[in-house]
C-alpha cells in the first residue's frame, strides 16, 4: 500500500529524537505525509515546529486550535487571533475544536460551545479545514454545524469517527468529510465499520490519532502514523476495494479537502 496520509495524528506527544523513527517506519509502511493536530492554541508555535522534520518522502503538516478538554486552561481566543496563528504557511487547518461532554463537566459546555464557534470563525474565515472532535454530543454539534454554516459555508472533517450514523450524515450533507481511525478495526466496533460502508467513497479519509487507539493488530501498543495502513487495510475490505485503490482514494480525498497541503 503506497500513498498513505495519517490525517491526525499528534507528534508532540513523541520525543523529538522519535520522530525520524516515526517517519521512516511510516515510510516502510506507505504513508507518505501526517498531519500533527493542535490541541492547545497556546502551544501553535510547538506544532509548527514539528514540520521542520518533513522530509523528501513524507511530509508533515499542522493544525492549530484548542481542544475542548482544553478550553478551561486557556484563554477563549478571538476568531482573529486564531486567524492569525492559522495564516502559516505549514497549517492546514484549524482545530481540533468541537464538543467533548464525556470529560468535560456540564458547567464547561458553554465555553466549550463558543470556543467551538470562534473555530468555526477563522475556519470560514481562512478556507481552511475545521477537525472536529466529538464526543457524546452529537445532538449540539450537529446544530452548532448547520447554525453556523446558514452564516457561511466552511470546510470540516469530523475526526476519529465514533458517534452516530447521524452526525456522519449530517457533516457530510453540509459538505464534509468523515475520518476513521483504529477504533474502526476493533472487533466489537462493527457498527462503526458499518456507518463508514454507508458514506460516500469520496468524502472518507483515515487517520491514527496517535499515540493512541492502536488499530488491530496493533492494538495495546503505542500508536504511531505507520499503523494507519492497518485501519486502511480494514475500511478496504469493507468498501470492497483493494488496498492500493482505497490509498489512492483516501489521499485524493485529503488533498480536495486540505488544499493548502498541495
Amino acid at each position: 500500500m503506497t500513498g498513505l496520509i495519517d490525517s491526525h495524528c499528534h507528534l508532540d506527544h513523541f520525543k523529538d529524537e522519535e520522530i525520524p523513527g516515526l517517519l521512516a517506519a511510516a515510510q516502510a509502511a506507505g504513508v507518505s505525509g501526517m498531519v500533527t493536530i493542535g490541541t492547545y492554541l497556546s502551544r501553535a508555535a510547538q506544532q509548527k515546529s514539528l514540520t521542520r522534520f518533513s522530509t523528501p518522502d513524507v511530509r508533515i503538516w499542522c493544525t492549530v486550535g484548542t481542544h475542548p478538554d482544553s478550553v478551561g486552561e486557556e484563554t477563549l481566543p478571538e476568531v482573529e487571533d486564531i486567524v492569525q496563528i492559522a495564516s502559516a504557511s505549514e497549517v492546514i487547518g484549524i482545530g481540533e475544536s468541537g464538543l467533548d461532554y464525556f470529560h468535560g463537566e456540564e458547567a464547561v459546555r458553554p465555553l466549550q460551545q463558543e470556543s467551538f464557534r470562534r473555530h468555526i470563525g477563522a475556519a470560514r474565515e481562512l478556507g481552511l479545514p475545521l477537525v472536529i472532535h466529538a464526543r457524546q454530543a452529537d445532538d449540539d454539534i450537529a446544530h452548532i454545524l448547520r447554525e453556523e454554516t446558514e452564516q457561511g459555508a466552511f470546510p470540516m472533517l469530523l475526526h476519529c469517527f465514533a458517534s452516530g450514523a447521524d452526525l456522519a450524515r449530517c457533516v457530510v450533507d453540509l459538505g464534509g468529510y468523515v475520518s476513521f481511525s483504529g477504533i474502526s478495526t476493533f472487533p466489537k466496533c462493527g457498527e462503526f465499520r458499518d456507518v463508514a460502508r454507508s458514506l460516500p467513497g469520496e468524502r472518507v479519509l483515515v487517520e491514527t490519532d496517535s499515540p493512541y487507539l492502536a488499530p488491530v493488530p496493533k492494538r495495546g501498543k503505542r500508536n504511531e502514523p505507520a499503523f494507519v495502513a492497518h485501519t486502511a487495510a480494514c475500511l478496504a475490505r469493507e468498501f470492497g476495494q483493494s488496498e492500493e485503490d482505497f490509498a489512492r482514494m483516501t489521499t485524493e480525498n485529503f488533498f480536495r479537502l486540505f488544499r493548502k497541503a498541495a
